[in-house]
C-alpha cells in the first residue's frame, strides 16, 4: 500500500502531475454538473423499518385487502381561540378547496352531507375547534406534499381571515411530511453558508494566512460538488436519498476535507524548509502523511460501510450515501489537495513564508509545554482526563428516548401548530390513530366485530376503536383506533406492546379466529425502538472489531490499537454522557432521538480515530531512531498544532447543525461538538500518550 500511495503522490508532486491532476478534478466536476440535480431524487416518505418489521408486514396485508385507502392521512383544524367554530365558514373553505381540484387530494369528507349526530364527533368538547379528515393519493412525493398544503393553506387562511377569528391549518402525516421538505430545503441553503463562513473565519484566525483559508475551501467545494453530482446520478438509478441524510454528509463532507487539507499543509511547511522545489518539498510531505491521511479516510469509510449491516433502513441508507463521498474525499486526499497546495507553494503562507535553508525549531505555542509535561507527569495527566470521562460517561443512565418527531420542529411550524391545537382539544390518539386488520379463518360477522371493538375499549388507554371496513367477503376487517394518550409517547409504545401481546385473547373473547396485524404511527414506532436497540449494539460490536484490524496493520503493534480503540470509546461515552446533561440544562431537551446516539458514536468514532492516527504515525516514524519518551514528546508537540487546529474547525464545522431548526440534527450537532473537542484536547492530547508511555517500553 505504502508504494501504491508514493507512486500517486511522487506523480502528482511534480508539475506536469500537478497540472493534470487539477485539470482532471475540473473536468470531471464540469462534466457531472450537467447531469442530473441531487434535489430531484430527495424522498420525503423513506421507509425507515426493514420489510419484516411487524408494522411494514401490517401496512402490506392492508393494502391487499383495502387497496383503495393507501392514500396518505391529513387533517384539516379549524380553530377560534375566542369562541366556537361557524359550520357555515368551514363549508366555505371546504368547497373552496374542493373547487380548486388540486392535484393530489383524493377525498376530503363531506361534513355537509353528515347528520348532526356524526357531525358532533368533529368538533371539540367546547366547539373551539374542528378537524375534517383529509386523503392524499398514494404515490406522492415530497415535494407534492407541499405544494398541495400550501394551495389548501392559501385557500383556507384567506377565507378564514375574511370571517374574524378563524384559524386554519394542514396537519397530521400529509401536513407534516410537507412542511418537513420545506423546512429541510430553507435550512440546507443556511447549513451550507453557515459552515463556509465559520471555516473561513476559523481557518483566518488560526492560520493568519487568506491563501490557507481560501486553498481548503477550494478542494472543498471541488469535491462537494462532485460528490452531489455523484449522488444524484445514484439517486436516478433507484437510490433512496433523505434531506437529513444528504445535510449530515455535507458536514462530514466540509470536516474531512478540511480536516486532511490541513494535515497535508502542516507538514509541507515544514519540508519547504529543507527543499528549495516546491515540488520536492510535496513530495517528501505527502510521503509522510499520504499513507497516515489516506488510512485516516479508509477507517472512516469503513465505519461507514458498517451501517449495511444495520436493520434500520435509515443506517443502511446512510451507507451508500456516506461511503461515496467518504471515497471520494480519500482520492481528493492523495490528489486534489496536494495538488492545488504545490500550486501555491510557498506563496500559500503568506505572511509567513518559510524559506529554504531556514529551517528552525517551529514555535509550537501551548504544545510545546504541555508534550513536555504529559510525557514528564503521564500518570496526573491522564488519571485526571481518566477520572472526568468516567464520571460524564455514567450520565448515559440517564439517556431517555423522544419518539415525537413533531416536538423536534419548529414551534411556529404550520403543521405543528395544528398539531398541537389538536392535542389539546381532542383525545391526543386523533392526530395519529392506528389501524388494527383483523383476517379471519372465516367470516367475521357483524355481532363478532361489535364484540371485538368492545374489547378494544375496555382498555383505558384506548379512546376509541371503530370499524372502518369490511371486504366483500367479510374475511377481513379493520378498526381505526385511537388511544387516550399521545401516540408518539413511550407509554404509547410500551402499550401497543402490550395490545400486540394480548391479542390472540382479544380474539378468542370477541369469538373470531384469525391473525391481527397492527398498522399505523405507533406500531411503527414500536418497532423502530426495537430495532434501533439492536442496531446500536450490533454496529458498536462490529466497527470496534473492524477498525481494531485496521489499527493492527497501521501500527502493527498488538498492545496499541486496544488502548487507542479503547479512547475512543471511552470519548464517544463520555461526550453522549455530558451531551445529554448539556442539552437539557441549556436548551430543555430531556430526551433525544434514537438515532443521535447511532450516528454520534459512526462519527466520534471513525473522526477521532482520525486524530489518533495522525498521532501514534508520527510517533512509529520518530520511534524508529528515538526512544519512547522522546518520540512521544516530538510527536504530540509537532502533531498538537495542526490536531487542535483541524479539531476547533472540526468541531465548529459540526457545530454549523446549531443552525438547523430541527432538533435531532441541532442535538446530533452539538453533541458531536462536545466529542471532538473532548478528544481533540483530552483524549489525543493527555490520556493517549499516557497509556503510550504506560505500555510501550524501550528496546
Amino acid at each position: 500500500m505504502h508504494k501504491f500511495l508514493t507512486s500517486i503522490t511522487d506523480w502528482v508532486s511534480t508539475k506536469r502531475g500537478m497540472w493534470i491532476t487539477i485539470i482532471t478534478w475540473f473536468v470531471v466536476m464540469i462534466a457531472l454538473s450537467m447531469g442530473p440535480r441531487l434535489n430531484d431524487y430527495k424522498v420525503a416518505n423513506f421507509q425507515s423499518l426493514p420489510d419484516d418489521a411487524q408494522s411494514i408486514i401490517a401496512d402490506q396485508k392492508l393494502k391487499e385487502y383495502f387497496p383503495d385507502d393507501q392514500g396518505t392521512p391529513g387533517i384539516l383544524v379549524f380553530h377560534n381561540s375566542e369562541g366556537e367554530v361557524a359550520n357555515e365558514t368551514v363549508e366555505e373553505i371546504l368547497t373552496a378547496i374542493n373547487a380548486e381540484n388540486i392535484e393530489g387530494i383524493d377525498s376530503i369528507i363531506d361534513i355537509s352531507q353528515l347528520p348532526p349526530q356524526a357531525l358532533e364527533g368533529f368538533y371539540s368538547d367546547d366547539n373551539s375547534t374542528m378537524i375534517v379528515p383529509m386523503t392524499l393519493e398514494a404515490g406522492l412525493g415530497g415535494a407534492n406534499f407541499s405544494a398541495i398544503n400550501d394551495r389548501a393553506s392559501e385557500i383556507g387562511s384567506d377565507i378564514a381571515a375574511e370571517s374574524g377569528n378563524l384559524e386554519f391549518y394542514v396537519t397530521g402525516p400529509a401536513g407534516i411530511a410537507g412542511d418537513t421538505v420545506k423546512l429541510f430545503e430553507e435550512a440546507d441553503f443556511v447549513l451550507l453558508i453557515a459552515t463556509v463562513l465559520i471555516i473561513l473565519v476559523l481557518l483566518i484566525v488560526i492560520y493568519r494566512s487568506p491563501l490557507l483559508a481560501f486553498i481548503p475551501l477550494l478542494a472543498t467545494i471541488i469535491v462537494y460538488q462532485v460528490v452531489n453530482q455523484t449522488l444524484a446520478f445514484m439517486g436516478a438509478a433507484g437510490l433512496e436519498l433523505t434531506s437529513q441524510t444528504t445535510s449530515i454528509m455535507s458536514i462530514l463532507l466540509f470536516a474531512a476535507v478540511i480536516d486532511y487539507s490541513l494535515f497535508v499543509f502542516s507538514r509541507y511547511r515544514e519540508e519547504l524548509n529543507h527543499y528549495e522545489s516546491k515540488y520536492e518539498a510535496m513530495k517528501y510531505a505527502m510521503r509522510a502523511t499520504g499513507e497516515p491521511v489516506f488510512f485516516a479516510g479508509g477507517t472512516v469509510l469503513a465505519a461507514m460501510l458498517i451501517l449495511f449491516f444495520a436493520d434500520f433502513r435509515d443506517y443502511t441508507n446512510f451507507a451508500p450515501i456516506f461511503g461515496t463521498a467518504v471515497f471520494i474525499i480519500m482520492i481528493a486526499s492523495i490528489t486534489l489537495i496536494p495538488a492545488l497546495f504545490t500550486l501555491f507553494g510557498r506563496k500559500a503562507f503568506w505572511p509567513k513564508v518559510p524559506k529554504y535553508g531556514e529551517a528552525k525549531e517551529l514555535k509550537h505555542g501551548i504544545w510545546g509545554p504541555v508534550a513536555k509535561s504529559v510525557v514528564n507527569k503521564p500518570v496526573f495527566s491522564g488519571g485526571i482526563v481518566a477520572i472526568f470521562l468516567i464520571v460524564s460517561a455514567l450520565n448515559i443512565f440517564n439517556l431517555e428516548f423522544e419518539f415525537d418527531t413533531v416536538k423536534s420542529f419548529p414551534e411556529d411550524m404550520p403543521s405543528r401548530v395544528g398539531y398541537e391545537i389538536v392535542e389539546q382539544n381532542f383525545d391526543k390518539g386523533e392526530i395519529a390513530p392506528s389501524t388494527l386488520l383483523v383476517v379471519g379463518d372465516q367470516p367475521i360477522d357483524g355481532e363478532a366485530a361489535a364484540a371485538l371493538a368492545e374489547e378494544l375499549t375496555a382498555y383505558d388507554e384506548i379512546a376509541s376503536a371503530r370499524l372502518s371496513g369490511q371486504t366483500d367477503d367479510s374475511e377481513a376487517v379493520k378498526f381505526n383506533i385511537a388511544l387516550s394518550m399521545n401516540p408518539y409517547s413511550t407509554e404509547a409504545i410500551d402499550f401497543v406492546e402490550t395490545l400486540r401481546s394480548d391479542s390472540e385473547q382479544l380474539l378468542a373473547a370477541a369469538s373470531i379466529e384469525g391473525e391481527t396485524h397492527f398498522g399505523g404511527i405507533t406500531p411503527k414506532l414500536t418497532d423502530e425502538r426495537d430495532v434501533n436497540n439492536s442496531d446500536i449494539i450490533k454496529i458498536v460490536v462490529l466497527e470496534t472489531l473492524l477498525i481494531l484490524v485496521l489499527l493492527f496493520a497501521l501500527t502493527r503493534s498488538w498492545k496499541m490499537p486496544f488502548y487507542m480503540m479503547g479512547t475512543i470509546l471511552l470519548s464517544y461515552l463520555s461526550a453522549l454522557g455530558l451531551g445529554i446533561f448539556l442539552v437539557d440544562v441549556l436548551f430543555g431537551f430531556d430526551a433525544i432521538s434514537t438515532r443521535v446516539p447511532v450516528y454520534a458514536f459512526i462519527f466520534l468514532v471513525a473522526l477521532g480515530i482520525d486524530y489518533n492516527i495522525i498521532l501514534v504515525s508520527r510517533f512509529i516514524e520518530e520511534r524508529k531512531s528515538r526512544k519512547v519518551k522522546e518520540s512521544l514528546e516530538i510527536a504530540l508537540t509537532n502533531t498538537g498544532g495542526v490536531i487542535s487546529s483541524a479539531g476547533i474547525i472540526l468541531a465548529a464545522t459540526f457545530a454549523a447543525l446549531t443552525t438547523m431548526p430541527i432538533a435531532d440534527l441541532f442535538v446530533f450537532g452539538f453533541m458531536v461538538s462536545i466529542g471532538i473537542l473532548i478528544d481533540t484536547f483530552l483524549v489525543r492530547g493527555m490520556l493517549l500518550p499516557a497509556l503510550i508511555l504506560f505500555f510501550e517500553k524501550d528496546k
